[in-house]
């Protein structure tokens, strides 16, 4: 049986501890919807700005949703008198400790942060890093996925590819195609640059502005050199350069112009 005393208690508990359970539920209802909606809001934004990343944007949205969530679990906390400062101290030292164990990874995730924001490629161009080239399939916020221009798969951690000079082939929209060609020292200089001159202007693929560069260039151990250097379109890049080597060759063969092999001319002396 519960005596006057006990009952008074009782009713003290439920009384201020009820109240305390329903602002708690309260305030955790009201920070879910709260976080909800400013994720949905950070999403509709991201995607309609030109500056932020698909992957980028969906990162943010869930960060400030958690950090939102948080808040709101720590204020449920202090309302029930639980101190939360030792708690956010032990938080902290599990992120030092999480954070020395995974430097590696923490390190991959601040260069996939760097790529997202800066952006020095997106999806389906086609970049040079380092020694290694390929077009992107996909930018992680920890590894970037590739592949290579002959279709091998390849996985890249993000700091091996902002720790190096990243090379894009696609943004411009036109290209140099740089080329050298030879021939022999009894050819006529003029003639071989005629006929250079001349592949060129029949291709509709090499563009007039800027101008093409046509010039000797070397005079070399067998033979003298000329560069020869058109602009064109980047989609045309390796389709001028494979047709424009293959029509001098021919060309050159039809005027009677050398292309000579390697050469040593050896004396003998004798005593």
């Amino acid at each position: 049986m519960w005596n006057f005393n006990s009952n008074n208690i009782l009713t003290h508990y439920v009384i201020n501890y009820g109240l305390h359970i329903v602002y708690g539920i309260i305030l955790l209802l009201l920070g879910w919807i709260v976080s909800k909606w400013i994720e949905s809001k950070i999403r509709k934004h991201g995607r309609k700005s030109k500056n932020l990343d698909e992957t980028l944007t969906n990162i943010l949205a869930q960060v400030v949703r958690v950090l939102i969530l948080g808040f709101a679990v720590i204020v449920v906390l202090q309302l029930f008198g639980i101190q939360t400062a030792s708690l956010i101290a032990l938080i902290g030292g599990i992120g030092i400790a999480i954070g020395l164990a995974w430097q590696g990874v923490l390190k991959d995730f601040a260069a996939g942060i760097m790529i997202l924001v800066m952006r020095p490629f997106k999806v389906n161009e086609a970049i040079s890093i380092g020694n290694t080239s390929g077009v992107v399939d996909d930018i992680g916020i920890v590894v970037t996925k590739m592949h290579t221009f002959d279709n091998l798969s390849m996985t890249v951690p993000n700091s091996q590819i902002w720790g190096n000079i990243i090379t894009n082939f696609t943004t411009n929209d036109t290209r140099r195609v740089d080329m050298e060609f030879g021939f022999g020292y009894d050819d006529d200089m003029d003639e071989a640059i005629k006929i250079a001159r001349e592949v060129l202007e029949e291709d509709d693929r090499v563009l007039s502005e800027p101008e093409p560069l046509v010039a000797i260039s070397e005079l070399g151990g067998s033979s003298v050199n000329m560069h020869v250097r058109p602009w064109t379109a980047k989609e045309n890049y390796w389709s001028l350069k494979f047709d424009i080597t293959k029509r001098m060759k021919e060309r050159f063969d039809a005027e009677g112009l050398n292309i000579p092999y390697p050469q040593h001319d050896v004396h003998l002396l004798k005593e």
